[in-house]
């Protein structure tokens, strides 16, 4: 593997961090899912904004049981309005739990979802809308809000990418009914592996807890839950009683004890971030690249090089400079789900084509790494080398 000196993603664990589970192992003898686990969970909610919280082994588990969790609520709606421009993990846990997902079209200011385009797509078979909060930039508006709310559809929060991006005052991952996060080990902050379900209702909450555990009622943290079911099942073990349909995507105690130290320095990675993107978009050339983002309320996750205009040469010269200087990249940025193979069943080249700004972004785009650690001076010798090329 190529030792890149701008890479995708930087290690995100200090020293100091590394001392601290040190001295975790030593004087702890537990260290599967426990208290800590609570602990971060608790802290986490405070920081987000919600009520409660269930700390999962990763981002990709977070998805497959929030949309799990909308399986068990509703029993007729079958279909799940989402972007082509996300993770694959958002549309395999939408597929696996038997839903159709309707893609809908981005908008280019802020990677997310075009509410027009997704209010002409809500019928009576829209059980929900599976939004991604892409690359930093809030996904949500009040007007979008509003459209969810009068529809009386659910709203999924992937914000996976967008630790502490805001629409006013509260952060993305608090106005809809669930929101997941993902911990990787190049993110805002990291756990190495790890995500987060978060939500105010008590219900899914429970749920999810359940399902992170095999489904079993002890899991639920719910005494007056747990005593109702337990009467119930008198002839079950009160140790092993399965509730719900569940997996085991649980996290370690070490996990938590890192995500407890990280969460300490979140809020400082994130303006560290955000000031890399602001000169970065400053420096740039906007006659060939597109810049004018909704910047408002965001949390910068990639640098982003967007071609104003399809162009596969001027494209090439691109890539040329960034391997020139060292550039780890990811084409497409997050790509057309669509266009991959385990969706060719889904796959309709008409259907594509109406994903224009999805189509661009996959095939006239680039993300690179942006972190705490990118200093100004290879910002500013890229924008230099990339303002220069002949386009």
């Amino acid at each position: 593997m190529k030792n890149y000196k701008w890479p995708l993603m930087s290690n995100n664990i200090l020293q100091n961090d590394k001392k601290v589970l040190v001295n975790f192992i030593n004087r702890s003898n537990k260290f599967t899912n426990g208290p800590k686990v609570k602990e971060f969970e608790e802290k986490w909610s405070k920081w987000l904004g919600v009520k409660y919280s269930t700390f999962v082994n990763s981002g990709a588990s977070a998805n497959l049981i929030s949309i799990s969790i909308l399986k068990e609520l509703n029993h007729k709606k079958k279909e799940i309005i989402l972007p082509a421009f996300t993770w694959s993990s958002d549309v395999v846990a939408v597929i696996n739990a038997g839903f159709k997902p309707i893609f809908v079209d981005i908008n280019f200011e802020n990677l997310a979802l075009n509410e027009n385009l997704v209010k002409k797509k809500i019928n009576k078979n829209t059980l929900a809308i599976f939004l991604t909060h892409a690359m930093g930039f809030t996904g949500l508006s009040n007007k979008f809000l509003k459209l969810i709310k009068n529809k009386n559809i659910y709203l999924i929060e992937d914000v996976c990418e967008s630790h502490g991006a805001k629409l006013g005052n509260k952060k993305a991952g608090t106005f809809g009914e669930i929101s997941n996060f993902s911990f990787y080990y190049g993110h805002h902050m990291t756990t190495i592996e790890g995500g987060m379900i978060s939500t105010n209702s008590k219900e899914i909450d429970r749920l999810a807890k359940m399902k992170r555990g095999h489904g079993l009622l002890r899991d639920s943290q719910d005494k007056s839950f747990i005593a109702k079911i337990t009467k119930k099942n008198k002839h079950l073990n009160n140790d092993f009683i399965f509730c719900t349909e569940g997996f085991n995507l649980r996290n370690t105690e070490l996990a938590a004890v890192l995500g407890i130290e990280q969460l300490k320095r979140l809020n400082k990675n994130i303006k560290i971030r955000n000031q890399n993107h602001k000169l970065y978009l400053k420096l740039l050339r906007d006659d060939i690249f597109f810049k004018t983002f909704n910047l408002k309320g965001s949390s910068n996750y990639g640098l982003h090089l967007i071609l104003k205009k399809p162009n596969s040469n001027n494209f090439k010269k691109i890539l040329v400079v960034l391997d020139k200087n060292s550039v780890e990249y990811r084409l497409g940025s997050l790509g057309n789900q669509l266009r991959q193979p385990y969706l060719k069943k889904f796959k309709n080249n008409r259907y594509i084509r109406n994903l224009k700004n999805t189509e661009h972004m996959h095939f006239f785009s680039v993300y690179f790494g942006n972190n705490q650690f990118l200093g100004k001076q290879k910002i500013t010798k890229l924008c230099k080398d990339l303002n220069s090329l002949a386009i």
